[in-house]
């Protein structure tokens, strides 16, 4: 039987909501211990595959220059309907696979500086600590992520926060602790802007929603997703539109 899984105090950031910040003083409390490298974290250069399938497609149909690029794990792969619920913005999906942070800053030459994109959107974090990565390195690769952003471009980059699930219950404090860091980096860094897209996901009791997932308890459904456009959606447009 499914268990309950609770909000256990989540306290975040949701864009425009600066009451809830969380204080940047939590950012002195890091030290991140570099897991295990026999453990389940993948070479940087796993998902090459998927990769050369985006280039393939964009090789038969080129993109328009200045979307608004999505990037990150299955949770992007999966947000099939985010053109439309972005829309009129436009919206380019480049999530890949089981991937982690510092694979999207490895593919970032190949999946983010081509499409010239007018913000990006990223969600990570999830595999990242399912793989063994703690929540402060978690923060560290968000970190260098930003910096392998800046040196080709200022446009606005849209952290969201690592969802709640069934299947990874418990990692959830753990994944908590990275939400609240992203949270307090995205305070302090120029025009990186974090969405808390956790905290609308548990019921008024504070219990997750179970009708927001897929079977497997981990990825979503298009309930899931519309929770998603409800907090993603508002922020873009007024910000890019």
């Amino acid at each position: 039987m499914r268990r309950v899984l609770l909000a256990a105090g989540l306290a975040l950031i949701v864009a425009g909501c600066s009451d809830t910040a969380v204080s940047p003083s939590i950012l002195e409390t890091v030290s991140c211990v570099p897991p295990d490298p026999t453990g389940p974290l993948a070479p940087l250069d796993t998902w090459d595959a998927s990769i050369e399938s985006f280039e393939q497609s964009d090789r038969e149909n080129p993109p328009s220059p200045g979307p608004v690029l999505f990037v990150g794990s299955s949770s992007i792969v999966f947000w099939q309907t985010v053109q439309d619920d972005i829309a009129p913005l436009p919206a380019l999906n480049r999530g890949f696979g089981g991937s982690v942070l510092q694979q999207t800053t490895h593919y970032a030459e190949r999946i983010i500086f081509p499409y010239e994109p007018r913000a990006i959107v990223l969600y990570s974090g999830d595999n990242d600590i399912a793989f063994g990565n703690s929540a402060d390195c978690v923060l560290e690769d968000l970190q260098d992520f930003v910096e392998t952003v800046r040196t080709r471009t200022d446009v606005p980059i849209y952290v969201l926060s690592i969802k709640p699930s069934f299947a990874r219950e418990n990692l959830w404090e753990e994944m908590l602790r990275a939400n609240r860091l992203m949270a307090a980096f995205a305070d302090v860094e120029p025009d990186v802007t974090f969405i808390d897209v956790a905290s609308p996901m548990f019921d008024d009791g504070g219990v997750l929603r179970a009708e927001l997932f897929v079977a497997d308890g981990l990825h979503m459904s298009p309930a899931g997703y519309e929770v998603w456009t409800s907090v993603v959606r508002p922020v873009l447009h007024a910000h890019l539109s």
